[in-house]
């Protein structure tokens, strides 16, 4: 009898096997040697500055990817059901908009219209009522197929990321194991309608900000752990170059107080199993056939760095423990505070910043 259940076990192993091997792959992996993270030493070093976080509309929301905060200081944020959130200073908390997509980086624009990237309704404008308005959903005949974050320049005009044209925002972690470059920086012109397609072949395009004399601006590129710089004035204009290169995690949000300082979200810090997995296309394929159960985790880490107009670290803020705040996604200072957004937690973060 334990004969027979010991021969039914390994039958049903490589059953098992041969089904994980020919079953098809959803993804098309290249080889990719990721460099030698950076240590946590320095400007970079571990502190518990992000523990002295306020909590907002703790337990009473469902992953606030981005926040922006409007003129009377009531904060904004998407959330995993398709709505933008209002919280008032009161605490009062009410949907302002739904788009019934998965609303992602949203900033307000000079007449008090929110601008929101939703993952899978596309560009779109929200007036002080809720009325939304699609303003684009293509660049270049191609589709948007991750509506992921933006800024927006004095003169109107919209720069804001397509994260993967093959990926849809449900389907990100394939985006990781693939390594190929599916993301594009694009444009709206609020004047002519244009849509400009400013560059593409991105690994993963998500946060987006303009320099404070908007003379370049910046895309993450999540997946190379590193920051792009597309010059829109001067000599470089319509050129790009690496930003800052070889980042201790997983950038997500980028934003700008446009006054020298950018504030950049990490969803988590490097993942050392992924880093040695993405060398080896076969042992990614195999991976992308398991269930999501068996992939690397991300290590629960609450981080959020400050860097100036030249790609210098000059201020890392820290949860070693990510108990406090973690899987940050988005940072928005706003009159002497942070406001910080999850793509999965259920609180909004408002941390002080030194006078």
């Amino acid at each position: 009898m334990v004969k027979r259940i010991g021969i039914a076990i390994l039958v049903i192993l490589v059953l098992l096997v041969i089904f994980f091997v020919v079953r098809q792959t959803p993804i098309d992996p290249a080889a990719y040697t990721p460099p030698k993270k950076p240590e946590l030493t320095g400007v970079l070093a571990a502190n518990d500055l992000l523990k002295q976080s306020e909590h907002l509309a703790m337990g009473k929301i469902n992953g606030p990817e981005d926040v922006d905060v409007d003129s009377h200081g009531r904060v904004y944020g998407g959330t995993q059901d398709g709505k933008i959130i209002r919280l008032w200073p009161d605490g009062r908390i009410e949907t302002f908009a739904e788009t019934h997509g998965r609303p992602l980086g949203l900033h307000f624009d000079k007449d008090g219209n929110l601008i929101v990237c939703d993952a899978y309704k596309g560009l779109l404008s929200i007036d002080k009522n809720g009325k939304i308005t699609t303003l684009a959903t293509s660049a270049d005949g191609i589709p948007f197929k991750f509506t992921d974050d933006l800024d927006i320049s004095k003169n109107g005009v919209i720069y804001f990321s397509d994260a993967s044209d093959k990926y849809a925002q449900n389907e990100y972690l394939y985006d990781l194991l693939e390594a190929k470059p599916h993301g594009r920086l694009i444009s709206y012109d609020t004047v002519t309608k244009e849509v400009k397609v400013l560059l593409k072949n991105l690994y993963f395009a998500n946060g987006i900000a303009l320099s404070q004399d908007e003379d370049f601006v910046l895309v993450n590129e999540t997946y190379r752990y590193r920051i792009t710089r597309y010059w829109l004035k001067g000599p470089k204009a319509g050129t790009s170059d690496v930003f800052i290169d070889n980042l201790p995690g997983f950038p997500d949000g980028v934003s700008a107080n446009r006054k020298g300082t950018f504030w950049v979200a990490f969803f988590t810090v490097r993942n050392d199993t992924a880093d040695k997995l993405h060398p080896f296309p076969f042992l990614k394929t195999l991976m992308s056939k398991l269930p999501r159960a068996f992939w690397p985790k991300p290590l629960p880490y609450g981080l959020v760095l400050a860097l100036d107009e030249d790609g210098n670290i000059i201020q890392s803020l820290h949860d070693p423990t990510g108990k406090h705040l973690m899987e940050i996604t988005s940072v928005q200072e706003h009159e002497g505070y942070l406001y910080l957004g999850s793509l999965h937690s259920d609180r909004i973060g408002k941390y002080k910043l030194p006078r």
